[in-house]
């Protein structure tokens, strides 16, 4: 019997991609079920993915979840890495498991949980030499202060591990490149950052822009969580489950300051702004212009995937995320209309 999945956050970025992904590599392995919020959801999965069936609900329809996790030999949550409530009702609806089938649940968490001890500071821009590995400083991970971001459902899905539960939490960085998926395609940290350089005419930077962030192509990541379900639907494979199934997504690193001088070149190159130049902002204005900027772009979130690589000879293969700014900053351009008043302004 094939193995049954129960898939939440499918028409967004992550899940989309990693969706697709899977049912590539696996078309007719898995019984998929997919959560959505509403019809116009449901249409957009029902026409990628023919055969996926639809539960309508979403991440406070608990008992939905819960009993959806009953049936589910896999969970595979990409929805919202800061819904405690979702999170209890799929680990609790897993736990009805008997210990010789356990349930496994992988969980979205992000390296925004990194962030913390700029955001306690609230220091902005300025490089940071502490690097997390999720290998043999995996416990430093898994106890970070409760202060961190996404540490309050982090804590939930490792506090539900047991003989019945078998949990593992992917923590992506900065991720990048176009989606696959049948909903939202596009990413928040690059792409928020060359549409306000569009909209303002020059780079930006928080502080000095020398802050660090890890990155991976969301194509990428999406072979990280496949390889993850192959080992669940295996019993577990030669993945860790648990208080050691935490597993960093990276392939490289950035500054933030770099990726803004870069998307800059690229916006001047395409004809849309007047010049290259990169522009600090203060802090408050950065944050009126992008929900959270200084902590996307000006707080240090440094990691290495060490645990995915060795355990599950994960591969990434995707081009660099410099490589891929001229592709994100004119779709940012198109979104925004600027395309079609570059195009006339150029026809005369």
């Amino acid at each position: 019997m094939a193995p049954k999945l129960f898939v939440t956050g499918a028409t967004g970025y992550i899940g989309g991609d990693a969706l697709y992904a899977l049912t590539q590599k696996h078309p007719n392995d898995y019984d998929i079920v997919v959560l959505v919020r509403n019809s116009d959801k449901g249409a957009q999965v029902a026409s990628q993915y023919s055969s996926i069936r639809l539960v309508y609900g979403d991440l406070d329809s608990a008992n939905v979840l819960e009993e959806e996790a009953k049936k589910a030999d896999i969970v595979l949550h990409f929805a919202d890495a800061d819904h405690a409530g979702a999170a209890a009702a799929l680990t609790k609806g897993l736990a009805a498991h008997p210990p010789d089938s356990p349930g496994y649940i992988i969980h979205t968490s992000g390296t925004g949980i990194l962030l913390f001890a700029d955001l306690e500071r609230q220091i902005f821009g300025e490089a940071s030499s502490k690097i997390y590995n999720d290998l043999d400083g995996v416990g430093e991970v898994t106890s970070l202060p409760d202060s961190a971001p996404h540490r309050n459902v982090d804590k939930i899905i490792l506090a539900s591990s047991d003989a019945h539960v078998k949990t593992a939490i992917v923590c992506p960085p900065t991720i990048y490149g176009q989606g696959r998926g049948p909903g939202n395609q596009r990413s928040i940290q690059v792409p928020e950052l060359a549409k306000v350089t569009l909209q303002k005419g020059f780079g930006v930077q928080v502080g000095a822009g020398k802050t660090y962030w890890t990155n991976v192509h969301v194509h990428d990541l999406s072979d990280a969580y496949v390889l993850l379900v192959e080992a669940a639907a295996a019993g577990g494979g030669k993945a860790s489950w648990g208080n050691e199934g935490y597993y960093f997504t990276e392939n490289g690193e950035h500054q933030w300051g770099d990726i803004s001088k870069l998307v800059a070149v690229a916006a001047h190159k395409q004809g849309f702004i007047s010049s290259d130049k990169v522009e600090t902002l203060p802090d408050e204005e950065v944050n009126e212009l992008v929900r959270f900027g200084t902590g996307l772009w000006g707080a240090n979130s440094r990691c290495r995937a060490l645990r995915v690589r060795k355990l599950l000879g994960w591969s990434p293969k995707g081009k660099s995320i410099e490589e891929d700014i001229p592709n994100t900053v004119a779709r940012e351009a198109d979104l925004i209309g600027l395309v079609q008043h570059h195009a006339a302004n150029v026809a005369g």
